[in-house]
């Protein structure tokens, strides 16, 4: 006796009628037919089994603040970080919470189950800090929250910044982060990888750094990233977010630069909505597209994960919380149209991200923990054309959220009563 089976599911890497029985918060059984009975049963009736959806790049401390003190009028970079520096003095702990826990709801709506966040420790008071703790215990049963220490004016250039950080990091932040492209020169900005590398070591902490988010192509910080993490052994557990100034760079420098980040096995995040709608704003024509070598480093073996950064708040105010918007922007932007390109897009949202924030369990196998989501899509190149309904999201084998199929009613005469775009993918699949 199983506690919930789900039939006829079509997993991510082409199995079709597949049954998954679970037992407790664990899968307990794959296969083409259970032959068992369970206390609860979902038919997917041949539409996509997912594991869960992954961020490993947000910024829960601004979400949903569209429109605090003031709307970003230009819509820019500059002028989003002018505006949090006015709202983040009038920041409470109460108010952080409050709408940190309105997107995880969000998020869960949309089967996605685990978030890395950056939080500001540039305020001393750290409230930031100490209003996400409160939320990553109290989201913990249905949502995995990791939190970066995130110096964002700067580790050397701000006052205090040294300081705060550290003392984020004794409250219990999991991550040390850094922003080295914008200190005041290029040698602090090097400096502050190295120092921040130094402090990830000697805590056992992982390290997610913004690097180069510019359209500079003379940034290079994500060099001496990946030469830090090799010289401090942390390879693997470092993460290079944007890395933006790479679509600019000298295609020279960047056969040499690539393989040194495969040598540190970085963890590479493009947030491929927040770059390609601030990169490139000083260009007339033509206009960079703003977001990394995506290609290239998925080739060179690179683990390549995207995040969502930011929803409604001043850098950006657009936003779903669907990882799979980021998705359809990705295969856009990156012109990554071809069938297995779709694949590596779908892996980049899912298995690629939780390898990046370290997930244990993940996945669909037997002994994996029971996270899942049923998608209103027969496979992971429809769901990304189509970023359908969740029919049903399944955290630690409880149902926590469902949505109705999204089906249209048809009011022509000679025609059909009813459309599910779903039914709509070529009959050759993929």
């Amino acid at each position: 006796m199983f506690d919930l089976i789900i039939r006829n599911a079509n997993l991510p890497d082409g199995r079709q009628g597949i049954d998954i029985g679970i037992s407790s918060d664990r899968i307990a059984e794959v296969s083409a037919k259970i032959d068992a009975a369970a206390k609860e049963e979902i038919d997917a009736t041949g539409r996509l089994v997912s594991p869960p959806f992954v961020d490993p790049h947000f910024h829960m401390d601004a979400t949903l603040s569209l429109g605090l003190p003031r709307m970003n009028r230009s819509g820019t970079l500059l002028e989003g970080i002018a505006l949090w520096g006015e709202l983040r003095p009038t920041l409470t702990r109460e108010a952080l919470v409050e709408r940190a826990l309105r997107y995880c709801d969000l998020a869960v709506s949309q089967g996605l189950l685990a978030i890395r966040s950056h939080v500001d420790t540039s305020d001393p008071r750290l409230v930031t800090v100490e209003a996400l703790l409160e939320v990553r215990d109290r989201v913990a049963p249905y949502l995995d929250l990791q939190l970066v220490a995130f110096p964002q004016d700067g580790y050397y250039r701000s006052p205090g910044a040294v300081d705060a950080l550290n003392r984020a990091l004794d409250m219990g932040v999991d991550i040390v982060g850094g922003i080295p492209h914008f200190e005041r020169t290029m040698g602090d900005g090097a400096a502050s990888v190295e120092a921040l590398c130094r402090i990830a070591a000697d805590r056992g902490l992982p390290v997610d750094m913004h690097c180069d988010e510019t359209d500079d192509p003379m940034s290079r910080h994500i060099e001496t990233l990946a030469a830090q993490t090799i010289r401090f052994g942390l390879q693997g557990r470092v993460a290079g977010s944007h890395l933006t100034s790479m679509h600019s760079m000298d295609n020279y420098y960047v056969s040499k630069l690539i393989p040194l980040m495969a040598e540190a096995e970085i963890n590479v995040i493009p947030n491929p909505l927040i770059n390609i709608m601030l990169q490139g704003r000083h260009d007339t024509y033509p206009k960079r597209r703003g977001l990394t070598r995506v290609r290239e480093l998925i080739e060179a073996g690179l683990n390549v994960s995207f995040g969502h950064d930011c929803v409604m708040d001043p850098w950006y105010s657009m936003g779903s919380g669907d990882m799979l918007e980021v998705g359809h922007m990705a295969i856009h932007v990156a012109q990554m149209a071809g069938i297995e390109d779709k694949r590596k897009v779908f892996d980049a949202l899912t298995v690629n991200s939780a390898k990046t924030m370290g997930l244990k369990g993940y996945g669909l196998e037997k002994g994996c923990n029971a996270d899942l989501v049923i998608l209103q899509a027969r496979d992971p190149l429809e769901a990304l054309r189509l970023k359908p309904n969740r029919l049903a999201v399944v955290r630690r084998g409880k149902i926590i959220a469902r949505t109705p199929p999204r089906v249209s009613e048809l009011l022509i005469d000679g025609r059909p009563s009813s459309v599910d775009g779903s039914e709509y993918a070529p009959s050759f699949g993929g």
